[in-house]
Parts: structure tokens; sequence; C-alpha cells
């Protein structure tokens, strides 16, 4: 999710990588106490006690350490894909991909993509809400849109001119975090006794309503899981020592404004104490380091929803997009549809809820969906992974039973705000299903041929003059795995349909594997000079850009002298031009006259819904539109007949 792409040692433990590490991955976290200790206190104030802020801060900060330092610094991290993180990674990882694990899969991705709509909205209005205590007249919805639109708007150029500076600024702000708490806890150091887990429990069972202001309380973790998500791009080591830093400095400033509300706070006063604790000669400056550090947040958000959805879409579980290259760096990619999808939805949710207040209510939910399905996913891996099943239970019991308790508690706050973060992970959540088990279903009845059965007509058809030449190489993109088989509709197209005489037959096959970045092929003669096979390996990260990379096997090929590439016409062939290619792609469709059961009646509606934002095989594998040729053939079943139409009269 690196806005600034990849570094060329970010991986490695550096000081350079720890910095940039701060920009890239810790701008949810990092933005948080602008606005947790807030909807704490809103939530708390009817009754403002010294146990409000010593058991919130006690969970807070059990919060950070048993949640992101225990679970993802230590633990999941761990889990990585070829150096990749994130749950979709995690899903690659998995060796039984069943249709449970894909769900799981589906609802933890599409939670994650709805926090990428609220979570721009309400870091850039807690920023800006600041400019209030200078100017109460100041429009901050006004501000936040435009600063929302510029931010989305120049996705497409591609950030990697700004994103050099992330980790310096995210250096800056930590920094002022943690100078701000201490000056606090020097006036008030007893707060720090509030590491003291019994407060926690204490605040739980003691203080009135307790147990849901834990949803106020997550608010601290929601950027938990960009830890994992990011780890392909800044390195375990890197993450690890970076938290170290950036930990100490949340824990002071949210002790400090723990300080400051309990030497200060007037009950039933409306204030934000992240902004309280500032000297008032720093307010402006802070204000303006806290707004560029809630873009460079967002930015990070953004830029992480590309990537993921990229991935989704690598793995089948998202509709084919239009994925660009805005940058020479490798790994910065740009989704036009999403992009301006979220700054449509993030601009909603600033318009709809005004207040960082009201958004704070919208907020979390999802993302807990995400710890709670990332919990279950990796304790599946390390299952598969052999990993001892007491210590498994163990694991699994014990953050299901923080994660589901923070789930309660963020669901009292599902008719204030929590029902717009729900609607958008559900909206993803049908894109996937309907695209992933649509796909499934299509595939269930595809029937292969064994190739050998074909060869003898083949070499006929390719020497057949009777037959007008379709093309000097006909290229088909296949889905068999095996060698030696091909999909019926292929012969049914090239025999059948319409016969098609070509000299040269290619077999494509793309091969999705699960290492991100591979990138490599292999070549098998079938029917030397006749019928080929190419089969590509193509990582989950790796582009598929299918026209390019042949060409560059028929460039090994005519070097290796295993092809010819030349005209088959005598009249081009003496002028040295090139044999030309035609490429064919096959869509199935279901037949309307099949009776389907009801539940795949449904999956086959949510797969149209899908198909809406789906562009066309052409474009998705980058091919010639001009030398591309469409056909579509229905899916064959065997159909029981219940009875058969009986002819009226007799035959002359």
């Amino acid at each position: 999710m690196n806005s600034s792409g990849k570094h060329p040692d970010i991986k490695k433990l550096s000081l350079l990588g720890v910095i940039v590490t701060m920009g890239i991955v810790f701008g949810d976290l990092g933005t948080s106490p602008l606005y947790t200790m807030r909807a704490i206190l809103i939530g708390g104030r009817e009754n403002f006690s010294e146990l409000l802020i010593y058991g919130s801060l006690s969970c807070i900060f059990w919060t950070l350490t048993l949640s992101t330092t225990v679970k993802y610094i230590l633990i999941t991290l761990k889990a990585d894909n070829n150096g990749e993180g994130g749950i979709f990674a995690l899903f690659a990882l998995l060796r039984k991909k069943s249709s449970w694990a894909a769900i799981l899969t589906m609802i933890g991705g599409a939670a994650l993509l709805a926090d990428g709509v609220i979570t721009p909205s309400i870091t850039v209005t807690s920023a800006v809400e600041g400019l209030q205590m200078v100017n109460s007249d100041i429009p901050v919805v006004p501000i936040v849109i435009v600063i929302l639109a510029a931010l989305f708007f120049i996705q497409q150029f591609g950030t990697n001119f700004v994103g050099s500076s992330f980790g310096p600024i995210m250096l800056i702000w930590f920094f002022m975090l943690g100078a701000l708490g201490v000056a606090q806890l020097a006036r008030h150091p007893f707060i720090l006794e509030a590491v003291n887990p019994v407060y926690a429990y204490r605040f739980l069972s003691e203080y009135p309503g307790g147990f849901i202001l834990l949803g106020a309380v997550f608010l601290a973790a929601t950027g938990a899981e960009a830890l994992y998500a990011d780890l392909g791009h800044c390195g375990r080591a890197n993450i690890r020592v970076s938290w170290i830093y950036v930990k100490i400095c949340l824990v002071l400033n949210y002790f400090g404004q723990g300080a400051w509300l309990l030497l200060n706070y007037n009950p039933g006063t409306d204030v934000n104490p992240f902004f309280e604790i500032m000297p008032h000669w720093l307010l402006l400056p802070g204000i303006l380091v806290a707004t560029v550090a809630a873009i460079i947040a967002s930015q990070a958000i953004i830029s992480g929803s590309f990537t993921q959805i990229s991935e989704a879409i690598s793995l089948n579980f998202w509709p084919k997009l239009n994925v660009l290259n805005p940058t020479s760096i490798k790994g910065q990619v740009y989704l036009p549809v999403v992009n301006w999808f979220l700054w449509i939805a993030s601009s909603v949710v600033v318009i709809a809820f005004k207040k960082s207040d009201n958004m704070s209510a919208a907020y979390g939910l999802a993302i807990n969906i995400t710890l709670i399905i990332t919990t279950l996913l990796l304790a599946y891996y390390l299952f598969q992974k052999g990993t001892n099943h007491r210590l498994i239970l163990f694991f699994v019991m014990f953050y299901l039973t923080i994660e589901v308790g923070f789930l309660v508690a963020n669901l009292h706050k599902f008719a204030n705000g929590g029902w717009f973060a729900f609607l958008i992970a559900s909206l993803f959540f049908v894109i996937m299903y309907g695209w992933y088990f649509g796909r499934k279903l299509k595939n269930r009845y595809v029937t292969f041929t064994n190739l050998n059965k074909y060869t003898d007509m083949f070499r006929d058809l390719a020497m057949d003059e009777s037959v007008p030449k379709t093309a000097t190489n006909l290229v088909y993109i296949i889905k068999a795995n095996r060698i030696d088989q091909v999909e019926s509709k292929v012969i049914h197209s090239i025999f059948l349909k319409q016969p098609k005489r070509a000299d040269t037959y290619w077999l494509l096959h793309v091969d999705k594997i699960d290492e991100p970045d591979r990138m490599d092929y292999r070549v098998t003669h079938i029917i030397p000079g006749i019928l080929i096979r190419i089969d590509f390996h193509i990582g989950f990260k790796v582009e598929p850009k299918i026209n390019l990379y042949f060409r560059e096997v028929l460039e090994d090929l005519i070097e290796s002298g295993e092809i010819k590439l030349e005209s088959s016409y005598d009249s081009l062939k003496k002028h040295q031009i090139p044999a030309d290619f035609r490429f064919i792609l096959i869509d199935r469709v279901m037949p309307r006259d099949y009776k389907l059961s009801n539940l795949d009646t449904m999956t086959l509606t949510l797969h149209s819904f899908s198909r809406l934002i789906c562009i066309s095989d052409v474009r998705a594998l980058q091919l010639d539109s001009a030398n591309t040729i469409e056909e579509k053939v229905p899916i064959t079943i065997d159909q029981p007949v219940g009875r058969r139409i009986k002819r009226m009269g007799s035959p002359d």
C-alpha cells in the first residue's frame, strides 16, 4: 500500500527503511489520537470520573499490546507469502482453499475495503476541525471536501513525487505526539498507573456502560490490519523496529490526553483533548502537521485499496478492472473505477455525517470484522502447517474473546452510523461472491477433451486449401491445466462452429501462481509447427500483459530456431512482412432453457451484477482488439428429458 512504490532496499532493515515504513504503515494507527479519546469522552461525559480515564487508557494500552504487538507484530507477520502480506495473500497461502475459507476472505476483504471509504473522511475531518479552536466560524466540511477531491485527483498521476517525504513527516508527527504527551505527564505522572490491567477490568465491570465504550476504545487499533497488508512493501524487520518508536509515542500521547482531562476537564463541555494539550503557540503549526498526517494516512489507505483489489483480481475474487501503472515504480497501481468510487463515497460520508464525532460511529465496525476473519484464517493456516493444536485453540479462543467483545460493543453503534460501513462492505462482498462463485459455477460445466484425438484433424485442416484461411497464426486462451487436454469449446470453435484454418494454432494457458512476482513460461510442441502450447506462470501481483509476454515468447522461439515467423503469403514473404496473428476469446453463456437450483440461480444473478463493472478479456489481457475475435458458446449441460415432443401426421 505504498504510495511511493517499492524502494530498492525498503525490505531490508535500515534507518531509511524504518523511517519510510512510518509513512507507509502507521498512518491509520498514528492518526487515531485525533479522535479516540474524544470519542471515549463523548460516550462517558455523563458519568465522567477518574475510572473513565484510567480504565479507558488501560484498555487502549492493552489493546495495542495484545492485538497489535502480539497478534500482528509477533505472530501474523510471520505468515507471509514470499514476503507479501494481507488477507488475500493469507488466502493464497492456504494449501486447501475451501469454499468457507473463500467466503471468510471475501468478508474480511470487503470490510477492509469499506475501511478505505471511512478512513480518509474521519482522519482529515478530525484534523481540520482543530481550526475551529482558532475560529469557530471556519467551515470544516467544504475544506475537507476540497482536500479529498485534490487527494483523489492526483492518484491518476502517481504519488511517488510526494511519497518520499511521507516517512520524515510521520517521524515528526510521532515525535510531536510523544512530546505533547510527556509535557502533560510531567504534570500528572500518576496516570501511568493505568498500564495496570486491573483498571481495564474495573472499567468493564464497574463503570456504567464501560463495555459499550469498548467501541470507542477500538478506534485506537483500527490501523492494525495495515501492518500485515503492507508487509510486502516494507518488510517484517522494518515494521517491527519502527513499531517500537510508534507505540511509545502513541501511548505517551494517549496518557498525556488522559492527564489533561483529569486536571482540566469541565464535565459537560465539548472539547477535543488532542488539541487541548497543545500550547497556544503550537496550535496552528500542530493543526497543519495533523492535517498533513491525516492526508498521508488517507493516501496509504487509498493506495492500499488499489493494491488489495488488484490482488483480488489476480486471485479471481474480483471482476477484471482496468489496472494502470501511473509511474515506472514496480508495484504501484492505479484503478480508475475504484479511485472515483472511493472519492464519491468518502465525500458522501463527510457531507452526511458532517462531524468526526458522528463518523466515529460508522468507523471501527468494518475493520473489527477484518480482525476476526484474520484470526480465523491465520488459525486455519497454522493448522495446515502442523502447529500444535492446543496452541492454535488457545490463540483462537483468546483473540476471538477480545475481538468478538469489541464487535458486540461496535454493534451498539450500528444505528448511529455503523450501518453505513456495513452497507459498503456488503456491496463489496456481493461483488466478490457473485464473481468468485459464479465463475466456479460456470467452470463446473466446462468439459475437456483429449488433444490426441484431434491431432490428425489439426494436420488435415491446416493443409486443406478448400477452407478459407482465418489467419496464419490462430491463438486461443485456454484453461486446461493438463498439456494433453483442451476445453471442448475450443474444438467446437475450430472444427464445428465454422472451420478455422491456420498454419499454426497456439494454445495459451495463463496459470496464476501464489508466488507474487513470478514470471516465466514453458513451451510444448504438441504438433511441431502446427499446434503449440504456451504455459505462462504469472504471480498474483504481476500485471497479465499477455500480448506483450506472447510477443517476447515468439522472439525467444525465433532466436532458438524453433519457429519461423514469416508471412505464409508469397507476395508478402518476399518483402519480409511478418506473419499475421488472430486471437480467439470464447465466452460461455448459460442456456436459458436449463433449470438451475435457487442457490445457483442467485449466484449467477450476482455474477451478472459483478460483470457490470468488469472489463472485457481483451482489455484485461491487454490484447490487440483489432486482431481479436470474441465468440459466445452455450454451456453444455446434460438435461434429463421428461418426455419427448411428438410429431403430428405422417411423412409424405
